[in-house]
């Protein structure tokens, strides 16, 4: 089925994706207001983290089920799906390689689908939290 958004049309609806979500928003603020200080898509870090603690070498990604295929809930667009296909495969690849990196390197890596944040927000907080508690004691 052929694009029904001329190319300029398309350019200008993929620019407008935004980088953070509100979603991802609203975790990083919950956090912060727990008492964890953190970066948030610190470009210095391999693969830019949503967010990130370095005292404690931990990285903790937001990943949507649309953008990062999600099995349960990640849908396959109907049109130009080969670009799309190519796309969507690029990005489990990019999220593996990014994985393995920090796994090499000693970090602590903790990847949250949207959907469990949608589902049940603040079991999802303490659960992160709880995770970064069990790493500091470690430390």
């Amino acid at each position: 089925m052929p694009d029904t958004h001329s190319v300029e049309q398309r350019r200008k609806n993929m620019q407008a994706i935004k980088s953070q979500s509100k979603l991802e928003n609203k975790f990083s603020r919950a956090l912060w207001n727990k008492g964890y200080r953190f970066r948030k898509n610190d470009s210095n870090l391999y693969g830019k983290p949503d967010i990130s603690i370095k005292k404690y070498k931990i990285v903790i990604f937001i990943d949507s089920c649309f953008w990062h295929s999600c099995a349960l809930h990640g849908n396959r667009p109907k049109s130009n799906q080969e670009y799309w296909d190519k796309k969507l495969k690029r990005n489990v690849e990019r999220d593996i390689d990014v994985s393995n990196y920090y796994k090499v390197n000693n970090w602590n890596i903790l990847r949250i689908w949207e959907h469990e944040l949608k589902k049940d927000f603040n079991k999802t907080v303490e659960n992160v939290v709880a995770y970064i508690e069990k790493i500091k004691q470690l430390k």
